[in-house]
């Protein structure tokens, strides 16, 4: 018995040992004392008092004890050296000296028993929610090349269950979110009982554990002082106090960006413009806005994908060029990237850089002047917007300044979802059509319409058809049946790349055959992609620019933005400008603005030319 034990302290000390599965014995005493013996002279009587299974296989019991022990210790040191991206995931990441584990046993070892116990468990709970949120960061720097966002990142997990849905249906769905559940609660568990379990051990074998974190101190001193590394990682660890520096960083600063934004958004050279110096160069003309979603530069330089994507786009030149028209292109800088499409749309519409949920909830409830509000200020148009991925109420609608919007309820769609996408984008394009563009008025049209087929999962996809055999969009029930199965698709690299590169092309050709067959003398589209694909596609460190092109027939249009260095064609070449989407609204509402010498045209309209 340990010097200053009572033989009740004794006793209560063996059967805490005996349920830990070591054979160790813990100290109950204030100062928490504990023997150095070995662990495997358990006390004989103690096994046979159990009575139960360890008492009747001691040995069994020993090797269970010590093996959940190395695996609390795997799991805790897991805790402590996982990176939070995917490309840093290697062994060399796991065979470092972390000096939180460090700082927490020496602070263990300090503590008295009530104490130890609860901020073991705060330990454990706080290492488990640190691990979960760097399997989100793995994930969000996998599909946004970025790292997950404490504040504003919620909102986005509603996007996760409905590209989940359309990827592996409902009942997966269910069972991926039933299993992420339990995979956080079991994290946080198995966490806590590890760093518990731990903790009983440092204390029943306190003065081993005192020279063995003295010396693990000292080591991780010497490796920081000489800069030891092991595959290009320093042996020396402080990744749990980085990430966590990091994320109080962010908060601060997501904070800090609140203000700042609202000074740049309370800065606007054209909010004061007449509205008969607004556009004046566009004035009779019909125009266009169109987003392609997912559509990347990879999409145009990447080699596995640009042949055939080039061989698209430079059909579609020329087949515009033989019905008259004209185009320039270049590339725009998107503030996200694998997702979050509403950021791009209020980027290049507002004129400001909405990089985070925060900026976009604050700019969307404001009376910022955008550019599809500044043709609705202009009194010279009839705005609305074609949006098939609106399933629900859209309040932000009344931010861009659109007459009507038409969402994936109002376009008259009798045919079936393709994954994520509600509508083909060809169908969308014949809807605007028969819905407006086709129909005479008073005023020319100024539209925006976000073509969503290029969406992830990318399977199945649309195919292009004749437009008068379109009808309600029955005619797709079939067309899907034949697509791919996106479960099967995401199982492979190369087909993700492969579909995304066919849904971007369908996306074009649609856009293409549309001004082709209905575009006329007034017509002027601009289309553009709203962000990169998610990074299964790109690779990783892919560049967050995304092409756009200027399609028009007059060539009066296209002389005015002359000096913009753009190239011609539908395709921009490496050298092509880029400019960041922020920028475009400044520069497209000065290029069409009024001009020395320029008499607006009248701003009237009739039905389009079909070609």
């Amino acid at each position: 018995m340990a010097e200053g034990l009572t033989p009740d302290d004794a006793v209560a000390g063996q059967n805490a040992a005996a349920s830990d599965g070591t054979g160790d014995r813990e100290d109950a005493t204030a100062g928490d004392a504990a023997s150095d013996a070995p662990a495997d002279r358990a006390d004989p009587d103690e096994a046979v008092a159990d009575g139960g299974w360890r008492g009747k296989h001691p040995a069994a019991a020993q090797a269970v004890g010590w093996v959940t022990t190395a695996l609390a210790a795997v799991l805790v040191l897991f805790a402590l050296l996982v990176p939070n991206e995917l490309g840093r995931l290697t062994p060399g990441a796991f065979a470092r000296i972390p000096v939180e584990g460090i700082f927490g046993a020496a602070v263990l070892l300090v503590l008295p028993p009530k104490a130890r116990r609860v901020g073991a468990v705060i330990a454990g709970v706080g290492l488990g929610l640190v691990t979960i949120l760097n399997l989100l960061d793995m994930g969000f720097y996998w599909v946004l090349d970025r790292p997950f966002d404490l504040v504003l990142d919620w909102i986005l997990f509603d996007d996760a269950e409905s590209f989940l849905k359309d990827s592996v249906g409902p009942a997966g769905a269910i069972g991926a979110v039933i299993g992420v559940v339990i995979l956080v609660l079991a994290l946080l568990l198995l966490m806590t009982l590890a760093v518990v379990r731990l903790s009983r051990l440092i204390a029943r074998h306190s003065a081993m554990a005192t020279r063995t974190t003295v010396i693990l101190g000292t080591a991780w001193i010497t490796c920081v002082a000489l800069g030891v590394q092991i595959a290009g990682v320093p042996v020396a660890s402080r990744n749990t106090a980085e990430l966590a520096q990091h994320r109080a960083q962010a908060v601060r600063a997501g904070i800090k960006d609140e203000r700042e934004f609202a000074k740049e958004a309370g800065v606007d050279k054209f909010s004061d413009t007449p509205a008969d110096q607004l556009l004046t160069g566009l004035r009779g003309k019909d125009v266009i806005f169109a987003f392609i979603e997912s559509y990347g530069r990879s999409a145009v330089e990447d080699p596995a994908m640009a042949s055939q994507v080039g061989t698209v786009l430079a059909n579609g030149t020329s087949r515009l060029r033989a019905a008259g028209f004209s185009s320039r292109s270049a590339f725009l800088t998107s503030p996200t990237f694998g997702s979050g499409s509403w950021l791009a749309h209020s980027t290049f519409m507002s004129g400001l850089w909405i990089k985070n949920q925060q900026r976009y909830r604050s700019v969307t409830s404001s009376d910022h002047l955008t550019l599809t509000g500044a043709f609705q200020r202009a009194n010279a148009w009839r705005t609305v917007g074609i949006m098939p991925g609106v399933t629900r109420s859209w309040p932000e609608g009344q931010f861009y300044g659109l007459d009507n919007v038409y969402d994936s309820r109002e376009l008259g769609y009798k045919g079936p979802k393709f994954s994520w996408a509600p509508v083909p984008d060809q169908y969308s394009l014949s809807a605007f059509e028969r819905l407006e563009h086709g129909k005479p008025g008073n005023k020319p049209l100024m539209s925006e319409i976000i073509l969503v087929s290029s969406h992830n999962p990318w399977a199945p996809i649309p195919k292009t058809i004749g437009w008068d055999k379109l009808g309600d969009g029955s005619v797709y029930n079939t067309i899907k049946k034949e697509g791919k199965d996106p479960k099967e698709v995401w199982k492979d690299a190369d087909q993700v790349r492969t579909e995304y590169r066919r849904s971007i092309e369908y996306s074009v050709s649609s856009l293409v055959s549309y001004v082709e067959k209905y575009g006329n003398d007034n017509t002027v589209l601009v289309f553009l992609g709203d962000h990169q694909p998610a990074s299964i596609v790109t690779g990783a460190h892919a560049s967050r620019d995304v092409p756009i092109a200027i399609v028009a027939h007059d060539p009066a249009v296209m002389d005015r933005i002359a000096g913009w260095g753009w190239q011609d064609g539908l395709k921009p070449g490496p050298k092509a400008p880029v400019w960041r989407m922020d920028s475009f609204r400044d520069r497209f509402l000065t290029a069409y603005g009024p001009q020395p010498g320029h008499t607006p045209a009248a701003p009237t309209r009739s039905i389009s030319q079909h070609r």
